[in-house]
């Protein structure tokens, strides 16, 4: 398993005036530190670390060594992001301390495998459509999952692929299905594009009907 890690500083000066300076001047970005058994702190990263780290989305489902200068390493969990609307640029970030046992709740995101392999795909013209893209679980921090696979070869045209059909890692659940059944909503669904020939076929033979004389 991959090892992550930020390094961070101590935020001495607060307040949305001084974080927009030192994301103006400084190229570092605002964040906190919350949780556990100690007192937040405010702390800041370099903007540059923060952006490439962001390019792996292992980041948002694993635990996080934050290595603050002058204090202990902290296990952390990335709660919350806040991005610039069109920079590429992190405003705020949210930090939750954990450990290994810390039952949490997290965004996965779904990885859709064997697409092109897809039976209703391949063979029946079908086309897929993706409903969801992550999904949020509850386990111990420790064995969040990095990803969730969604495995389409097998799925036929006309199938819905819903919560419950997600095979997941032991000791991981899906956080809407533990308010019942009612929330097991579709993840993806595989169906014939409208317009297309066997559309065209089912037209044209509900025409024929309505053409045809009425029986007598």
């Amino acid at each position: 398993m991959a090892n992550y890690e930020l390094n961070a500083t101590v935020r001495e000066v607060q307040g949305k005036g001084a974080s927009r300076r030192l994301r103006r001047l400084e190229a570092v970005t605002p964040a906190i530190v919350y949780g556990g058994d100690k007192a937040p702190a405010n702390v800041q990263l370099a903007l540059k670390d923060l952006n490439k780290a962001f390019e792996d989305e292992g980041f948002f489902s694993h635990i996080v060594t934050l290595n603050v200068e002058g204090g202990e390493a902290e296990n952390v969990l990335i709660k919350d992001v806040q991005r610039h609307p069109y920079k590429p640029m992190v405003l705020h970030v949210d930090f939750q301390r954990v450990s290994n046992d810390t039952i949490i709740k997290q965004h996965i995101p779904l990885h859709f495998i064997n697409e092109e392999t897809c039976k209703g795909v391949k063979l029946q013209g079908g086309k897929i459509t993706h409903v969801m893209s992550d999904v949020v679980v509850i386990c111990a921090a420790g064995k969040l999952p990095e990803f969730i696979e969604v495995d389409l070869e097998e799925v036929e045209v006309g199938t819905q692929i819903h919560l419950s059909d997600l095979k997941l890692p032991e000791g991981v659940e899906i956080l809407a299905l533990t308010h019942g059944a009612d929330h097991d909503a579709s993840v993806a669904h595989v169906d014939v594009p409208k317009g297309s020939a066997a559309d065209d076929e089912e037209a044209d033979a509900a025409a024929e009907g309505e053409d045809a004389p009425a029986a007598e």
